[in-house]
């Protein structure tokens, strides 16, 4: 419980400070920036997602993301589960559609490359004016829609733009076989009740990868509701360097 505890506070903050950060996380921003041949701060994060998720997979998802923050929000609108099925690969059509446009605009920018993490902010703070506010509430209904119609943590399962970078970093990581996070499972110990299936909020099939010895699933954000869940403690946290990640 005082691991949930702590990151539903960690979620929280980073929600909380999402008017600050918002742009960068921005995948608009990267675009008028690589036209000017500029790394910015939406660059540099996501440059760390990737880099974070060959050791921790999508760990920011479950403990730090402000959308994921908004997204348990919005459970209460709507607490059924999304369902696993071909709308998980949308975001990756987003994001390879979205990736291919940065690197077009790379090559056809103009200028010498510079770093600049503040690119386009007033003193570092990304709501610096009331116009942008509309921008940072647009987000909201584009985040909240989701999880409306189609349940908790919808977005994370079907439109996030920066899942891809984690759950790539995640692939390389295991294929170097560095030491990641993962949830481990003891299958003898499980008596299959259903209950970790029930409360995860990615819908994965925690009952089927018990028997794999590990959750394997990319969709897994590592939020340790399951383990929290279990009175036999089935599942916990380690690191390993285990190679092997799965779609389902």
């Amino acid at each position: 419980m005082k691991l949930q505890r702590l990151r539903k506070f960690t979620l929280i903050i980073s929600m909380l400070l999402f008017p600050i950060t918002i742009w960068y996380f921005s995948p608009y921003l990267i675009f008028m920036a690589a036209m000017k041949h500029v790394i910015n701060g939406s660059f540099i994060t996501f440059s760390l997602m990737f880099i974070f998720g060959m050791f921790f997979g999508r760990l920011w998802c479950g403990f730090f993301c402000p959308t994921g923050g908004m997204s348990e929000c919005f459970e209460s609108f709507s607490p059924k589960q999304p369902k696993q099925e071909w709308r998980n690969y949308i975001k990756y059509g987003i994001w390879f559609v979205w990736i291919s446009g940065v690197i077009v605009c790379h090559i056809f920018g103009k200028g010498d490359y510079s770093v600049q993490p503040f690119f386009m902010t007033d003193h570092g703070i990304s709501i610096s004016n009331i116009y942008s506010y509309v921008i940072y509430y647009g987000i909201v209904i584009l985040f909240l829609i989701p999880a409306i119609v189609h349940g908790k943590r919808a977005n994370c399962h079907y439109i996030c733009w920066m899942a891809p970078f984690m759950i790539l970093g995640y692939r390389f990581g295991n294929f170097l076989h560095l030491p990641q996070l993962k949830i481990k499972t003891k299958k003898d110990s499980c008596i299959f009740c259903g209950r970790c299936e029930k409360i995860c909020p990615m819908s994965i099939k925690i009952t089927e990868q018990i028997k794999k010895n590990e959750i394997k699933s990319a969709e897994c954000i590592l939020c340790g509701e399951c383990i929290n869940t279990c009175s036999n403690k089935v599942l916990n946290y380690k690191f390993t360097n285990k190679r092997e990640v799965t779609n389902d």
